[in-house]
């Protein structure tokens, strides 16, 4: 039968009621002896009760909170580097170019700081030539805070003689911040729910997710009978791209797949979505602001997060629906078309959004 937790009156009225019925009492005096320890009791009874209550909703992946998740995590969950549970936050690295007196010697660990304040440090020994020297340089601090854009400039902290104060990034990312709960729990799941099974199509999806940075992944025979074909997304450490991977970063995936993939499988493919970008028209939008316009896009952008995938068709009634659950929106018109994807490669990304 179902469980439902006493509030705190309840096992109240039980307690008092337990000990009348043993003394043979009418009822307990306000302010007795009696009284007070009888309802000191329920108060304990009723904390353990609150905690039973809390501890059950631990006891699964689903309803757990944080350490209890991490826990779960690191039963059933093995990342591309080695380690259990949740994926850790990542350290952004990449190339600056400095600049001063040539010959000067810059050596190992020179401190650079972003304009937010991130600390960076080179990670190699140069001397200034003639122009731009470039330097390898990592950030100090984990996660997506530390990528910075190509052409941005970071101080230089340590005065060196004949070096210039402003270092220009040629590149700096891989930054990745720690793994959520929410991305932690469906990984969990989805390990308990599709066990392995020596290198199915779910086996291939486990994998790809173990990566960090990786946040969506599905794989498929796009290249025949004998053959995988993995596709995947980076939707925080490429949000400025609309989570579509680079090339560098479909190599690293690659790379660990190979490791994991069963031997005998020859033809394995490793390729980020191909973007088919859509574009729609709303007309009798009711409330016409920039604020609801937002909301829209949003709303569009999570239905995407939620249903697009290499080779699915964007419907027109799951635009519609997007569209109508966005806040401040009450009624419009939408004049777009069913779009199925000309290949499997294929990922349908929202494009152009015009308004009459």
């Amino acid at each position: 039968m179902p469980w439902t937790t006493p509030t705190l009156k309840d096992v109240r009225r039980l307690t008092r009621d337990y000990v009348t019925s043993q003394l043979g009492a009418q009822s307990l005096i306000p302010n007795s002896v009696l009284r007070i320890m009888s309802d000191a009791k329920a108060g304990l009874a009723h904390l353990v009760l609150l905690y039973i209550d809390w501890l059950s909703k631990q006891l699964l992946p689903d309803t757990a909170e944080t350490e209890w998740l991490d826990r779960h995590g690191q039963i059933w969950l093995t990342n591309a580097d080695g380690s259990k549970g949740r994926k850790a936050a990542s350290y952004a690295a990449g190339t600056v170019t400095l600049t001063g007196t040539q010959g000067i010697i810059v050596p190992t660990a020179t401190n650079l700081t972003s304009a937010a304040g991130v600390a960076y440090e080179t990670t190699e020994e140069i001397i200034i030539g003639t122009g731009p020297t470039p330097v390898g340089a990592m950030a100090l601090v984990a996660g997506a805070v530390g990528n910075i854009d190509e052409g941005e400039t970071v101080s230089v902290g340590d005065a060196i003689p004949g070096v210039d104060g402003i270092a220009t990034v040629v590149s700096m990312s891989g930054g990745v911040d720690e793994e959520t709960d929410d991305q932690l729990r469906a990984r969990i799941l989805f390990r308990i729910q599709r066990p392995p099974m020596g290198g199915d199509a779910d086996d291939y999806v486990l994998w790809a997710l173990a990566v960090p940075g990786v946040t969506r992944a599905w794989s498929a025979q796009e290249m025949g009978p004998g053959t995988v074909t993995v596709r995947f997304m980076m939707d925080d450490l490429r949000a400025d791209n609309r989570g579509l991977p680079t090339p560098d970063d479909v190599l690293v995936v690659r790379n660990y797949l190979d490791t994991k993939r069963p031997v005998a499988v020859k033809d394995m493919y490793v390729e980020a979505p191909i973007p088919l970008f859509y574009d729609l028209t709303i007309s009798a939008l009711d409330d016409d602001d920039e604020a609801t316009r937002a909301a829209i896009e949003a709303s569009i952008e999570d239905m995407e997060m939620r249903r697009s995938k290499p080779g699915q068709t964007m419907y027109r009634s799951w635009v519609d629906e997007a569209i109508s659950t966005a806040v401040g929106e009450d009624h419009h018109e939408l004049d777009f078309v069913t779009t199925p994807m000309p290949e499997p490669g294929y990922m349908p990304f929202v494009g152009t959004i015009l308004y009459s």
